[in-house]
């Protein structure tokens, strides 16, 4: 007679939970930390630029300092956000332990989830109001570029927007992607596993 075990099983919707909190928040995972990475490189190319005095004025681009703050602290927000989604994917292992005292509570797990989301939330604002301050700040001086024949003026060129300048827009716009992201997974995943 074949002995029988006593073990307890993962039920078969906790099973389609976890593998599709593990599956999305390694995508996730993945889809912002590519775009953290690509952001941070292009912000710190483009935020020494963005930040130098002019060679004539000795002074910076207006409005660079609360840019550079907003944009920073968003991009920090963004790195805290991609650890929560690296905690939901040892969430959803845990999730698959065939005993049921290790597992997590679906109360809990909609928490961290929740807290994803707040932080994601966060983070984007950040974010916004930092684009808002560097589009600000290259509007002005796209707005003081001098007229025709000055702009041959080796004394004018630093009054034009350069490219390094646009480097610190893409890095925004690439961590309110990121950040975007993490609110459509977690917003996502609360739907799926307050339906369970």
């Amino acid at each position: 007679m074949p002995e029988t075990t006593d073990t307890p099983t993962v039920p078969s919707a906790l099973k389609r939970i976890a593998l599709t909190l593990r599956l999305t928040s390694w995508i996730g995972f993945w889809f912002q930390l590519v775009l953290a990475v690509v952001a941070t490189g292009l912000f710190l190319v483009g935020a020494f630029r963005f930040a130098q005095p002019s060679a004539n004025t000795g002074a910076s681009n207006a409005g660079t300092g609360g840019a550079t703050f907003f944009a920073v602290c968003g991009l920090l927000v963004l790195y805290f956000s991609i650890y929560q989604a690296f905690r939901c994917v040892v969430i959803a292992r845990k999730l698959l332990d065939p005993n049921p005292n290790l597992r997590p509570k679906k109360a809990d797990t909609i928490q961290v989830l929740r807290l994803g989301l707040v932080v994601s939330l966060v983070g984007m604002l950040l974010n916004i109001v930092g684009a808002q301050a560097i589009t600000g700040a290259l509007v002005a001086k796209s707005l003081s570029q001098p007229q025709g024949v000055q702009l041959l003026d080796p004394q004018s060129i630093n009054r034009l927007i350069q490219p390094l300048d646009i480097l610190v827009v893409l890095a925004n716009t690439h961590t309110i992607t990121a950040h975007f992201a993490g609110i459509a997974a977690s917003i996502w995943l609360m739907n799926r596993i307050a339906k369970q």
